[in-house]
């Protein structure tokens, strides 16, 4: 089989790339930088560094929301950049393609990421895709011939996507707006309304990274690491300030996004058929998604469901590996189809 096969994960927080010329995965930040309007400045992670920083005439954003292309153009421009940068500016010709895309959405979404490959300047052999909670079950090493059912939760940036699959399909799925943006947005409100400062994104994110726990104990005796210094505006004054936020506060803040995760949860299980609830019983719920890591939130899921929770080495990637294990192996090249012709 040709070597020249490229696997794609269009996250709404990092888009990932898999190179199977070089058996490589790019994994950056899906943002794009724009100047006056329409001249591209930067991408990725350099793009990044700019977030929250630039000025009019520079416009820094994200083309994927909840899951979705919202800019087909940016999205277009990044890839192309991107691709650029894992293969030359002569890249590789005639290349495979296979673009991983969220279960639970509209034909014509499905079809927006397709066409991202197809009307971008490369030449492409061949564009599949493939559903990412299937993705998922591959990056995981789960049997796609049996017949035994699997859940899978994968936590990302705007969305989480709730899974229960069973012979290479999905019988159920779910996406719900709950991801690690939404944490973040939390979090700036809570320190905003009990200390009146004003934070950014990326101050919420380190500050998420450092302090959240799904069962944190307010009780329990804190030591002084469970106080984060962190720097805003004080609105009040209009000055920079600097302040600490402490772990039990950002708890109050972000309870409630967890106990809207399980509720979700539980609702798919409902859903499930009692046969694969049973499977479900024995091999437990596979956690996967950039913000599957967070501290205790699969003892909470267990606390709160009486299953067990797998978890797995850098559960952010489990679907460019399960992407890339699909374009080597041909076993698994039934799992892959071409979407349907959109209607506009």
């Amino acid at each position: 089989m040709s070597r020249s096969v490229f696997g794609i994960d269009f996250g709404t927080s990092n888009i990932k790339i898999y190179n199977g010329i070089t058996r490589t995965t790019l994994n950056e930040k899906n943002i794009i930088a724009i100047k006056n309007k329409n001249q591209l400045f930067e991408i990725g992670d350099d793009a990044f560094k700019m977030y929250e920083k630039a000025p009019d005439n520079i416009r820094v954003v994200f083309p994927i929301k909840f899951g979705v292309i919202a800019d087909l153009k940016s999205m277009k421009m990044l890839f192309e950049q991107f691709y650029k940068k894992m293969t030359g500016p002569k890249g590789s010709k005639m290349g495979r393609f296979c673009i991983a895309v969220p279960a639970d959405i509209t034909e014509v979404e499905k079809r927006a990421f397709y066409d991202v490959v197809a009307k971008s300047d490369i030449k492409a052999r061949e564009i599949k895709i493939v559903e990412k909670p299937i993705a998922d079950a591959v990056g995981l090493g789960i049997d796609m011939t049996s017949a035994r059912g699997n859940m899978i939760i994968n936590i990302g940036a705007d969305t989480t996507e709730i899974s229960v699959i069973s012979l290479g399909g999905i019988v159920v799925s779910r996406i719900v707006k709950l991801g690690g943006n939404r944490l973040d947005q939390m979090i700036c409100d809570i320190v905003k309304r009990k200390y009146n400062i004003l934070i950014g994104q990326k101050t919420a994110e380190q500050i998420k990274i450092s302090l959240s726990d799904a069962m944190y104990d307010e009780d329990e005796d804190n030591d002084e690491d469970e106080i984060l210094y962190v720097y805003g505006r004080n609105i009040i004054t209009g000055l920079p300030s600097e302040r600490g936020v402490s772990k039990d506060t950002i708890y109050e803040a972000i309870k409630q996004f967890f106990d809207d995760i399980i509720e979700s949860i539980k609702t798919l299980l409902e859903r499930t058929p009692p046969e694969l609830a049973a499977d479900i019983i024995d091999t437990g719920i596979f956690l996967t998604g950039g913000s599957a890591s967070i501290k205790n939130l699969d003892k909470l899921i267990t606390q709160e469901t009486d299953l067990k929770v797998n978890t797995t080495e850098n559960p952010g990637e489990t679907v460019i590996r399960g992407i890339s294990m699909i374009m080597s192996d041909t076993r698994f090249r039934k799992l892959m189809y071409e979407p349907r012709e959109s209607s506009f």
